[in-house]
């Protein structure tokens, strides 16, 4: 039988693993509300991991800013400017 221990150690590297996926395509992603997405998809992650940490109160404060509050704020920054990356080269002037 697995003990307790064991299995906190393997889903904390399971975590460890989906926030460092969650991590790399909010990098790579063009659409930005995606990456907000993939970014509040690790931070929920990384809450997890403070839990299991024993640190229940870290985890209390990092949802609600992490998840919440700073997703919130960037997703009215894109709403004010453009969903997705262009290409810089192609908005203007430039050697023509």
């Amino acid at each position: 039988m697995i003990e307790l221990d064991t299995l906190t150690y393997l889903f904390m590297a399971l975590a460890g693993v989906i926030s460092l996926i969650a991590t790399y395509l909010a990098i790579l992603e063009n659409d930005l509300i995606r990456a907000v997405v993939f970014s509040a998809l690790q931070s929920t992650v990384y809450a997890i991991l403070f839990y299991l940490l024993m640190a229940p109160d870290i985890a209390l404060v990092y949802i609600p800013v992490a998840v919440g509050l700073y997703p919130a704020v960037v997703l009215f920054l894109i709403k004010k400017t453009e969903r997705s990356e262009g290409d810089l080269g192609e908005a203007g002037g430039g050697d023509g």
